[in-house]
């Protein structure tokens, strides 16, 4: 689905049709091995199902860069095995596809440098193609950029009906400071997000997301939700 003139979603990525960026965010690699450290059993399955995720997308696209926009791994203070493993393996994969591989630090890559010289790879604090600025998202900036594209947040939605619910992650768009901001969901399989409707936000782009439209992600397609305003309104009634 085309969220901006240029600008499509394919799965949990995006896709810049101009200059053949595809941009991925936060993956949190080794997320596994952190939840198996405070006592949660989780079989490790993160790695398989994001190459999965990334071979249909290469399906369909062939990119002339690839950025991914923070958060590559997930432990703040060290790189674990998992963590150092699953990194390059990923990158491996992408270097296959596309040589030009960017990365942006997000707030949980304090120490990424060592994955970054081991496959050659360059970190920098933000990206701007023409005026579209792709950064984290942890932080505010100053900018002349137009559009700016954020992940960070993780953006889900829980929708009820009567008894049941079901979260979907998704991509928001609405405006900060008169530019228009899309923020998009985590890559990795296990992190659904922050529920919009119900949890406060993370971002400091997202002080008030009411007029934010959002987009489910689907299997094969993005689904145009609405506005957040009125996804609150329809779960207060149920």
């Amino acid at each position: 689905m085309e969220l901006l003139a240029g600008i499509e979603s394919i799965r949990p990525s995006l896709w810049l049709k101009v200059s053949k960026t595809l941009i991925l965010g936060d993956l949190h690699l080794g997320y596994e091995e952190n939840l198996q450290q405070g006592g949660l059993l989780i079989p490790k399955f993160q790695l398989e199902q994001i190459l999965l995720q990334l071979q249909k997308i290469f399906q369909k696209i062939k990119p002339k860069q690839i950025i991914i926009n923070g958060d590559l791994k997930h432990q703040f203070s060290k790189i674990s095995t998992q963590e150092w493993n699953d990194a390059l393996r990923v990158i491996d994969y992408l270097q296959r596809i596309c040589k030009n591989i960017i990365l942006i630090r997000g707030n949980h890559d304090t120490i990424i440098e060592s994955i970054a010289r081991q496959k050659n790879l360059s970190i920098v604090n933000e990206y701007q193609i023409d005026k579209t600025l792709i950064i984290h998202g942890d932080k505010l900036i100053e900018t002349d950029a137009k559009i700016i594209i954020i992940g960070h947040e993780h953006p889900a939605v829980t929708l009820k009906d009567q008894s049941k619910s079901e979260k979907y992650k998704c991509f928001l768009k609405g405006k900060w400071q008169n530019k228009q901001l899309i923020v998009m969901p985590s890559f990795n399989p296990l992190l659904e997000g922050t529920n919009l409707l119900t949890q406060k936000t993370l971002s400091p782009f997202l002080d008030n997301i009411d007029n934010f439209e959002v987009f489910a992600v689907g299997e094969e397609q993005t689904y145009n939700l609405g506005k957040i305003k009125k996804l609150k309104e329809m779960n207060n009634k149920n």
